[in-house]
């Protein structure tokens, strides 16, 4: 049995770390942190038992404005109600919170680490307005998930070398992620990190469950055997604009990846493509469109399977599109890197443009920013440039009725539309 004794001293150290990040104290930080990695703790993520705070968290709280500042957008107005000058004191406060959360960071504290109220630092920073705050946590979310993508990339080329094996533990201890986080899917993507998290949402969610999973097809909704959204008839309003910024004239050629409900393949024939090539790999959504005449309608050739198996066949018999769609789900972000770094480049036009649905991270506003940034600079890389579109999301209150968990809850979707660079 432990010691109590040491319980004690572990809590005071844990208490000690917080309120040195509250009181934006780095030189006691820097010396607290390194006595804690030294008894092989990782004191940089320690958490508040009572409210899950973790020293990220404790320093932006610390900038929050005093209650009789009036703060538009962000930025306090500088006047107490009795006259006394503030924004001076508050604008300090925030600058070494700013220090603070950038010390933190370079020593591994986790960006996106809930607390008890399911906040995360970023949550948190733009909850009180602190919009400088909320960027250094959006760049941190970029910067792990970029390096975790790569990592993840080059683990087939490891020959168990210790340094890189060290060199990918730093990276996951950085920005430690759940296995369906880690990876996230184009649609119903939840960028939330925690175990809690995904051990009550239920079974993970992925490809290979879902492709042999029974469908059920409801009016608006398509959902897995786990009562996942697949797709919803909410949706409508953004695969309208994507079929008309796809397909701005009669008589293009388009390839969409993923059928699904047929909502935005309906929008992509009502703009009257010359040809019309649909990939599907579940079979029971297969069975619906020959059931609903998808495979007599003009122009529309059916393509039964996996995109990775499909498309390079396609290449090879030179088939060539003005516009292309991707909108898959349960799949990983790495899947869906290699769709456009591999794939497009060999399907699209010079002129063509291509589009997906935008909705990883879309559970929460910091996650879907993150991979906004993440995203643009893979496209680009690709030798793509993107545009976005903002657009409003309808009221979803009721949509997630009978579903097993909301995977969108922010207030607009940006519409993506790529093209090859100049």
């Amino acid at each position: 049995m432990q010691d109590p004794a040491i319980e004690i001293d572990v809590d005071l150290e844990v208490q000690e770390i917080l309120l040195a990040a509250s009181q934006h104290d780095i030189p006691k930080l820097r010396r607290l942190i390194r006595s804690g990695e030294a008894a092989g703790n990782n004191p940089a993520n320690v958490k508040d038992p009572e409210t899950g705070y973790s020293p990220l968290h404790s320093a932006i709280a610390a900038c929050e404005a005093d209650d009789d500042e009036v703060v538009p957008n962000g930025e306090p107005n500088g006047v107490h109600a009795n006259g006394d000058q503030t924004t001076s004191e508050h604008e300090s406060t925030v600058q070494s919170g700013v220090a603070t959360v950038k010390f933190l960071l370079q020593e591994g504290a986790i960006w996106n680490d809930l607390d008890l109220n399911d906040e995360t630092p970023g949550c948190l920073a733009r909850r009180l307005g602190l919009t400088e705050l909320y960027e250094m946590i959006v760049d941190a979310g970029v910067r792990a998930e970029l390096l975790l993508n790569r990592l993840d990339g080059y683990e087939e080329l490891s020959d168990g070398d210790d340094d890189e094996e060290e060199a990918q533990q730093e990276s996951t201890d950085a920005a430690p992620t759940t296995e369906e986080e880690s990876v996230p899917q184009l649609v119903d993507a939840t960028a939330t990190a925690t175990a809690t998290t995904t051990e009550a949402a239920g079974p993970n969610v992925t490809s290979s469950r879902y492709l042999t999973s029974d469908l059920t097809f409801q009016q608006d909704r398509l959902l897995d055997q786990d009562q996942n959204g697949v797709m919803m008839a909410w949706e409508s309003d953004i695969m309208l604009k994507s079929a008309k910024q796809l397909l701005p004239i009669p008589g293009l050629r388009v390839l969409n990846v993923g059928h699904g409900m047929g909502i935005v393949d309906g929008f992509l024939q009502d703009q009257y493509p010359s040809s019309h090539h649909i990939i599907e790999a579940h079979p029971d959504v297969v069975a619906e469109m020959k059931r609903k005449g998808w495979h007599e309608k003009p122009g529309v050739v059916i393509h039964e399977g996996k995109w990775q198996d499909i498309l390079p066949d396609l290449v090879a018999q030179g088939e060539m599109f003005d516009a292309i769609y991707y909108d898959t789900f349960a799949e990983s972000y790495a899947d869906f890197r290699e769709f456009f770094t591999e794939q497009v480049i060999g399907l699209l036009e010079q002129e063509g443009k291509w589009s997906f649905f935008n909705g990883m991270g879309a559970d929460r506003q910091i996650s879907y920013d993150v991979y906004q940034k993440v995203v643009e600079i893979d496209i680009f890389e690709a030798g793509f440039d993107v545009e976005w579109e903002d657009i409003a999301v309808p009221s979803l209150e009721g949509e997630w009725n009978g579903v097993r968990r909301p995977y969108w809850s922010i207030d607009n979707y940006r519409l993506p539309l790529c093209k090859y660079m100049d």
